[in-house]
């Protein structure tokens, strides 16, 4: 008897902790005004988001026993944030795009190749991980080898300008104004391959 009492109640409190957790999340995005919702409602999100951060013992000290347990907690059970990743607030990415010059003046724009959607993750999650600086040393041996994947199927292309950058995705209030997605450019790199071939 005693031990149906103790899993109801562990059933309650998770179950509320996981509420907390979602609506702080749905707070924070209406305060931030990333959703389609007035914005008289950002002032009572903000409110209603330091309730559910009190709730949370988020507004404790860091030393605090309440505040490091229910942390503690969350991060255990796999519940310390909420899943806001859905459209419009789908975060940035990063894109690849070489510019071909032939001998003739043509300028062609094209991407790496992709055998495939397995390819594709892979190519994304290798992308991101270019943009951390602590891969700059070998940053320019990996964008050449996806340049050179591309000359070999088009070898009268003279040079190859490989341009690396960030791509926003336009916020709700650009997006209703016909706002399009934004490129940003990281670093980019020029290959004169007929030199290369010449070797």
């Amino acid at each position: 008897m005693i031990s149906k009492r103790i899993y109801a109640a562990w059933f309650v409190i998770h179950f509320f902790l996981i509420t907390a957790v979602c609506f702080a999340g749905i707070f924070s995005l209406i305060a931030e005004g990333a959703t389609m919702l007035p914005s008289a409602f950002q002032r009572y999100a903000r409110k209603s988001e330091l309730i559910t951060a009190f709730v949370l013992g988020k507004e404790a000290t860091a030393s605090n026993p309440i505040r490091r347990g229910i942390a503690t907690y969350l991060h255990a059970a796999g519940i310390q944030s909420g899943y806001s990743f859905f459209a419009p607030n789908i975060p940035g990415y990063h894109r690849l795009g070489l510019e071909l010059y032939y001998a003739d003046g043509r300028v062609e724009y094209v991407s790496p190749h992709l055998s495939g959607r397995a390819a594709a993750l892979r190519l994304d999650s290798l992308l991101d991980r270019l943009a951390d600086n602590r891969y700059e040393p070998i940053r320019e041996v990996v964008v050449k080898m996806l340049a050179f994947s591309v000359w070999r199927d088009r070898p009268e292309v003279k040079k190859i300008r490989a341009t690396f950058g960030t791509v926003s995705p336009p916020g709700i209030g650009d997006f209703e104004h016909g706002k399009r997605e934004s490129f940003q450019p990281m670093f980019s790199y020029d290959f004169s391959l007929r030199e290369k071939e010449k070797r």
